[in-house]
């Protein structure tokens, strides 16, 4: 089973993909989260966990959703990791974390997909997005065949400065960039709710026909690049920004 968390779309793209690729199912652990109930669940066929990488490694709240829940019948699991620019050396935390919950660890791939964290950098040229897009495509029907054949997924050397960012950098990086006090709902904001439906974390509420953040974000941008008037803000950061609204945007025709 191909279980996945996805906040812009990368993600939920590639778990599709790779389910389609092996005859599997694809299940999104996003009513999970949202609800906070843990999961049971069973497969006959490897596990297969897709997430973003947050920080050089797998999202807290996907981590979580892991340790939380019952993975029963297949023993294997094998983890695709959405990117803008690396995932540093998040196979040896995924390792471990397969350690705690009696799984066996069979490798992580990493998927270079259009960047979509607008909260600190820009969403590049439509080109290089539909280049990156495009180029998924054979990595996972490699990652479909590799895993067909019970064989593991071969971690990519992470280096010092990937040991670094996925080690010490990364609790660093939840404590003082991953909040939700630079959120704001300019004029534009409609009241519509989407925000709202969007969190993972019900995090977001509206106030009066605005929404206000609670202060339990984590960084997904499923708000910000969600919001049909393009009402919402990061501070400054994301003024002028393109939206990033998942790669089926930059296949069709006039994308």
């Amino acid at each position: 089973m191909v279980v996945y968390f996805s906040g812009t779309g990368n993600s939920r793209y590639c778990a599709q993909m790779l389910a389609d690729l092996l005859g599997d199912e694809s299940l999104d652990a996003f009513h999970y989260i949202r609800s906070g109930v843990a999961a049971d669940l069973r497969s006959g066929k490897p596990w297969v966990f897709v997430a973003p990488t947050y920080a050089w490694r797998l999202p807290r709240v996907f981590r979580d959703f892991i340790r939380s829940g019952s993975f029963e019948g297949s023993g294997d699991a094998y983890f695709v990791m959405t990117c803008g620019d690396g995932i540093g050396k998040a196979a040896k935390t995924n390792a471990k974390l397969c350690g705690e919950k009696n799984l066996h660890y069979r490798g992580t791939l990493e998927v270079l997909m259009p960047e979509n964290y607008i909260a600190l950098f820009d969403v590049p040229p439509k080109e290089e997005c539909r280049h990156r897009i495009k180029a998924a495509r054979p990595l996972l029907e490699s990652a479909a065949h590799t895993i067909l054949a019970g064989e593991e997924l071969q971690d990519q050397r992470a280096g010092v400065m990937g040991a670094l960012k996925s080690g010490p950098v990364n609790p660093v990086f939840y404590r003082v960039i991953v909040k939700d006090k630079k959120f704001r709902a300019g004029e534009k904001c409609v009241g519509c709710g989407k925000c709202v439906e969007v969190c993972p974390l019900q995090n977001i509420s509206l106030t009066d026909g605005k929404p206000s953040w609670s202060g339990s974000c984590t960084h997904c941008m499923a708000c910000i690049t969600q919001c049909p008037t393009e009402a919402i803000e990061y501070g400054a950061a994301s003024v002028g920004k393109v939206r990033y609204r998942g790669p089926e945007c930059f296949l069709k025709p006039n994308g």
